[in-house]
């Protein structure tokens, strides 16, 4: 509606684990992907706390054909959205790495939430969100133009069973993650999305 693509739960009575990605057809290796977005609303009472004024967008996420019926999050790594509760800081843009990690500075980080310098943002403001992906050499994290994170070398974690990167491993799938598809979040949070725009970049 308006250009704005809008995740909602006006219709839901409970949330009930249903935990949503909206996929791209294809899969994407280099480019650069920009949008708009701004919470809006409540969380649903009965999803997780940490879903509160939380959403995201998935890249180099594993086809949704081979997610299990059972699993909340695609294999992938997340540019997480944040918005002040009226806690202090949260910044935004962080790297979330269900069944992922990734390396910083030749060293191999395997946390599973890596902050970025973004600052705190009120949950009505739209927020201009921008990644530049690589491949499997780099991915740099942009809010507003400005970067606020960069990472390189993303790869499957081996030993996580929740987000199951085991699956695609067994089936003969690569442990580096050069290419994968795109994802935007419905967690149980409201949120919109806007002037979404991909370009494709040439390989170095």
């Amino acid at each position: 509606m308006g250009g704005i693509l809008k995740v909602s739960y006006d219709d839901y009575t409970k949330f009930d684990e249903q935990f949503g990605h909206l996929f791209t057809n294809l899969a994407y290796s280099h480019y650069i992907l920009r949008l708009e977005y701004r919470f809006t609303g409540t969380m649903m009472t009965d999803a997780p706390k940490y879903v509160n004024l939380n959403s995201g967008v998935m890249l180099h996420a594993q086809p949704p054909q081979s997610m299990r019926f059972d699993q909340g999050f695609p294999a992938s790594l997340e540019m997480q959205f944040l918005a002040d509760e009226g806690k202090g800081e949260r910044s935004t843009a962080n790297l979330c790495t269900p069944g992922t990690h990734v390396e910083m500075g030749g060293q191999l980080v395997t946390k599973h939430i890596v902050k970025s310098s973004a600052p705190t943002f009120l949950a009505e403001e739209w927020v201009s969100a921008e990644v530049e992906v690589r491949g499997n050499e780099e991915i740099i994290h942009r809010i507003n133009g400005v970067e606020v994170l960069r990472y390189q070398r993303p790869q499957l974690d081996p030993t996580n069973n929740n987000a199951p990167a085991t699956d695609q491993i067994e089936l003969g799938g690569n442990l580096m993650l050069g290419y994968g598809h795109i994802a935007l979040q419905a967690e149980g949070q409201p949120v919109w999305f806007r002037k979404i725009e991909l370009k494709s970049l040439e390989k170095k």
